[in-house]
């Protein structure tokens, strides 16, 4: 399943005058290309390098099964796929191998990658316990429910396939996993559901909702 993901901010928890800029302090992202910075992507752009690439085969065989039962997988050789999507460092946030194996790599990202835009900000984890951040996540959803279900493997039964999937988690796993006491969202905007979101994240500290505002697309 090709994953994009791209985490940006927390914006300014100092009181903002009206018409004043918001101050985007750190960030972090994940590409096709093997981009895995702000920078990196930048660099990909302006050189206009090409992060379409065949499918490997650790996805799907294209070229051992002409027609396969998978539809996606017997009509696509070429996309953007990013690298390693398929793992996680499930210990870091204290989620179980159990339920890893049953979470969209969508969600398994954005916890990796929305710590990295707050680390990237010089916020300590410990200090995230209890504080008001909000994680505001433009999430257009994707077909790994959808997967699990029709899966030979064990984790399409797991009691953990319901979360795993579903777009109204993913904003609030983050939020429980850092101990986020801010409000949180996610938005279903299609593919423009990033842009949906970030206002969110701009204005939530400019009404006293939250201290700072996360931003996520994925």
């Amino acid at each position: 399943q090709p994953v994009c993901v791209e985490a940006a901010s927390p914006v300014s928890s100092l009181p903002v005058r009206e018409g004043a800029h918001t101050a985007i302090y750190g960030g972090s992202a994940l590409f096709p290309s093997g981009a895995s910075s702000r920078w990196g992507a930048g660099r990909v752009a302006a050189c206009g390098c090409d992060a379409i690439a065949e499918v490997s085969t650790a996805r799907w065989d294209v070229h051992g099964h002409p027609v396969l039962s998978e539809p996606m997988a017997s009509r696509v050789r070429h996309a953007g796929f990013v690298v390693g999507a398929e793992l996680v460092d499930n210990t870091a946030f204290a989620v179980s191998p159990a339920e890893a194996a049953a979470m969209d790599p969508c969600q398994r990202l954005l916890l990796e990658l929305g710590y990295a835009a707050l680390h990237d900000a010089a916020t300590d984890r410990a200090a995230l316990g209890g504080s008001l951040a909000g994680v505001f996540l433009g999430f257009a959803g994707g077909e790994f429910g959808q997967a699990l279900a029709t899966s030979s493997l064990t984790t399409g039964g797991s009691v953990y396939a319901a979360t795993g999937s579903a777009c109204s988690i993913a904003s609030g796993r983050l939020s429980y996993t850092l101990g986020l006491h801010g409000s949180w969202a996610s938005y279903d905007a299609a593919c423009p559901a990033a842009l949906a979101a970030s206002p969110a994240a701009v204005c939530s500290p400019r009404r006293s909702e939250a201290a700072i505002g996360l931003a996520l697309g994925v």
